[in-house]
């Protein structure tokens, strides 16, 4: 039987850690709700009563990455007066910086089950955060516009957000650069380029950027 513990002590956070730390030790995940809770030394109830199932805390997971990534912004003063594209920019350089920091969690977590696509599960709830985010983002700006022409599309962007998240992922996965230094690159670049495409600028981001792709493919 599992030690019995008070729901009360039981917080999203604490299970959150502790399947994260179980997932490294084990090189696998819990069998079972029940299997979980008993390494935990807490009653299943305590568990249900914070996550559905496995499945949704996994989901929490990459949740909180993106929240942690938020409640980082909000507290950046400097962050608040950016335009859009450094907003963004600075989005990502703070996620990846948390990525790196459970880098381990998330090589194993992702790896396991290659191609990406099979991962998207436990990137749904986290998927609609972003989209939000990009979608606030454009409206932001587009605000600022006097002419409609010049507006951007919010859910053309925000798509377009994820998929370069998804790409940055993949890339970042790849990346065996001293403090993933190649991967700060694409970032920049992949941002810079989509905000040229967005505004009709000229090709020279495009360009540079499917310069530094090829090189890193002809390099791996």
């Amino acid at each position: 039987m599992a030690k019995k513990t008070h729901t009360k002590e039981t917080t999203p956070e604490t299970l959150i850690a502790h399947y994260m730390n179980y997932v490294l030790e084990h090189e696998h995940h819990p069998k079972s709700v029940y299997k979980f809770c008993q390494s935990l030394g807490i009653e299943e109830p305590a568990f249900y009563a914070l996550f559905g199932s496995l499945e949704g805390l996994k989901k929490a997971i990459w949740t909180t990455f993106y929240d942690n990534v938020q409640s980082l912004l909000q507290a950046n003063e400097a962050y608040q007066g950016y335009g859009q594209r450094e907003k963004l920019l600075t989005f990502f350089f703070t996620l990846f910086e948390i990525l790196t920091l459970n880098r381990s969690y998330v090589l194993f977590c992702l790896k396991e089950h290659r191609p990406m696509l099979k991962n998207l599960p436990q990137l749904k709830d986290m998927r609609k955060r972003l989209l939000g985010f990009a979608t606030d983002l454009i409206d932001e700006g587009n605000a600022k516009k006097t002419y409609k022409l010049t507006q951007h599309h919010p859910r053309l962007f925000s798509e377009a957000a994820w998929l370069q998240f998804l790409f940055l992922l993949q890339f970042w996965m790849d990346d065996a650069s001293a403090g993933f230094e190649k991967t700060d690159i694409a970032i920049e670049k992949s941002v810079n380029t989509a905000f040229d495409v967005f505004d009709n600028t000229p090709l020279d981001n495009i360009i540079d950027f499917g310069k530094f792709l090829f090189k890193e493919k002809m390099d791996s």
